[in-house]
């Protein structure tokens, strides 16, 4: 290690400042930046993804780190983001067109989209038990196929820049998983991979750096708020990134962000600090949304396997008699209960002069109540099933029946 650079495992080592932070970051992209021709950057619109993206682009354009041959921004659009995030998003990837820098949408296609996949589909809602599927269907697999499709157009290699960050302390404590020896990284120089995991098509062209991976959650409040957006240091809108976390407040209720209405979080906690927020009231109805996935879980509104069900190899099924899909009612049930969120936020967004939303666009909508009428059934399911509220001798795994004790008109 240089005299010059910094230490931050030493033992009683005082707490990183924000300028020492910035030049760690320095120094991860000066000892890997070079050995890359191309650089990209896995943008989600959060806190932590925003604050490394624009702390980038001005190390780029005052020339502290080596501009690669080219950088491409891919920005994570699950269609599930928070509205003042989504419209953040918007205005930076507008500044960043501006300055010349390639910038990719990358979205799940349109049958895999959250609201299709779950009304069109009738998948029901993820849960954390049984059936997550949001996470890698909408966000996962379509990076890594914007990825695998960039790299193609490209020669050379490409290093992947992302927003990780496990703070200061995790770091001192050695508690991060990709520590710092790997693949040869020195201490205080971030967090370097030569291999995406998973990405099959990629290994060898592709590294990943998190040079955040050291900042505390202080010091990316403090970039977002009173840094980045001013002049010297690119005049970026990210102002409203912090706002949307809970302003001032952000750092002390430890803000996270996820999904509107996630079906996998308990509460709305991200929602719930937007609304405290006057001027973003006026999205009170989107927590309906959380209702309805709930709602849409339950057996009457989904079919069920009556009794055991034989896999492709000829042994049965672990779980006979599961609940399946939602019914063709239950979808435009959902369907009507969105939209109807989605008029009222709007007819309120016009009256007070705010954003418009669009919880399921046009084309989205369109192809929902294509898939139903064409009744369209998830894999493995016909539909002439019985629904999962209809009382049925219970089956189980080795083909023991035991039968009901009452008929359905005497319950």
């Amino acid at each position: 290690m240089s005299a010059s650079q910094l230490d931050i495992f030493a033992q009683g080592a005082r707490r990183l400042q924000m300028t020492e932070s910035i030049e760690l970051t320095i120094q991860s992209l000066q000892a890997y930046g070079a050995e890359h021709d191309h650089w990209g950057l896995a943008w989600s619109g959060g806190k932590d993804s925003s604050a490394t993206l624009t702390l980038i682009m001005y190390l780029l354009v005052t020339g502290k780190i080596p501009r690669p041959k080219s950088m491409t921004v891919f920005y994570a659009d699950t269609r599930q983001e928070l509205p003042p995030l989504a419209i953040a998003a918007q205005h930076i990837m507008d500044e960043l067109t501006e300055r010349g820098v390639r910038v990719e949408v990358v979205r799940a296609s349109l049958d895999k989209r959250f609201m299709v996949y779950i009304l069109g589909r009738g998948v029901p809602p993820p849960n954390n038990n049984t059936l997550r599927w949001c996470t890698r269907q909408i966000k996962i697999d379509p990076m890594q196929a914007a990825l695998e499709q960039r790299l193609n157009e490209l020669e050379g290699n490409i290093l992947m820049i992302t927003g990780v960050r496990q703070g200061e302390s995790a770091i001192r404590d050695r508690r991060i998983e990709m520590s710092c020896g790997k693949d040869g990284a020195e201490c205080g120089q971030g967090w370097y991979q030569q291999i995406l995991p998973n990405a099959k098509g990629l290994r060898g062209r592709l590294a990943t750096l998190a040079p955040l991976l050291h900042w505390r959650v202080c010091h990316v409040w403090e970039w977002l708020k009173h840094w980045a957006p001013q002049e010297e240091f690119g005049d970026w809108s990210t102002t409203a990134i912090a706002d949307a976390y809970g302003g001032d407040e952000a750092e002390e209720i430890n803000a996270r962000t996820g999904c509107i209405g996630c079906p996998l979080a308990a509460q709305d906690t991200a929602l719930d600090t937007i609304l405290l927020n006057p001027q973003w009231q006026y999205l009170q109805p989107l927590k309906g949304l959380k209702t309805l996935w709930r709602e849409l879980r339950e057996p009457q509104h989904r079919l069920r396997k009556p009794g055991l069900e034989t896999l492709k190899d000829g042994s049965f099924a672990k779980n006979p008699q599961r609940m399946g899909p939602l019914t063709f009612d239950a979808r435009l049930m959902g369907l009507d209960r969105v939209l109807g969120i989605q008029r009222e936020i709007n007819a309120a967004a016009r009256a007070a002069g705010r954003p418009e939303i669009d919880l399921v666009n046009h084309e989205e909508e369109n192809r929902i109540r294509e898939l139903i009428y064409l009744q369209t059934w998830p894999q493995g399911w016909d539909g002439d099933e019985p629904t999962a509220d209809t009382v049925m001798d219970i089956v189980y795994q080795n083909g023991a029946v035991q039968p009901r004790l009452f008929s359905e008109s005497e319950i």
